[in-house]
């Protein structure tokens, strides 16, 4: 079994918390990635995803460019370390639930980030068949309510649902 500095990335772009949610949106379209690390110097403090932008920034309706990162980012995040087992970290990723996880020296600071995409690429294929099981167990659908139905319908306008009987008729 290989170790997580075999598969990581290194030198990821990270954002401070005083970052904005619009420098945050640019890195992630620049890098096309859908999360960036938060940290204070080289310490963690949390990750912001694209959907932590949306959701807790855009669809509030703060603006992207002074609304800073701080309150918008995770800070409860799973972390390993560069000389974890990567068995121990695919199970631990994937009984959380998660598919990308930022990798920490001993001082607890942030040396890079590991993916189950780095390790279906990078690594042997005993981790790669465990990657693949991590990432089954990751995406299981949420629930039946859900299953083959669109969240939302008819037609919409501005996020807000138009009655069918004010349609006008062409």
């Amino acid at each position: 079994m290989g170790k997580v500095s075999d598969v990581m990335t290194r030198g990821v772009r990270t954002l401070t918390p005083d970052d904005t949610l619009l420098q945050a949106a640019q890195a992630m379209e620049s890098l096309d990635v859908g999360v960036i690390p938060v940290c204070d110097g080289e310490r963690l403090v949390g990750l912001v995803t694209d959907r932590d932008l949306v959701l807790r920034g855009l669809a509030q309706g703060y603006p992207a460019d002074t609304t800073r990162l701080d309150g918008l980012i995770t800070r409860q995040v799973q972390c390993c370390h560069e000389d974890d087992a990567l068995e121990d970290v695919l199970q631990k990723m994937g009984t959380s639930t998660i598919r990308r996880m930022p990798v920490l020296d001993h001082e607890h600071r942030l040396v890079g980030m590991v993916t189950l995409g780095d390790v279906a690429a990078k690594a042997d294929s005993a981790d790669s068949g465990k990657a693949g099981q991590a990432l089954s167990e990751i995406s299981q659908p949420t629930g039946p309510e859900h299953a083959g139905q669109p969240r939302a319908t008819g037609t919409t306008r501005g996020g807000i649902a138009e009655d069918p009987s004010q349609q006008a008729s062409s």
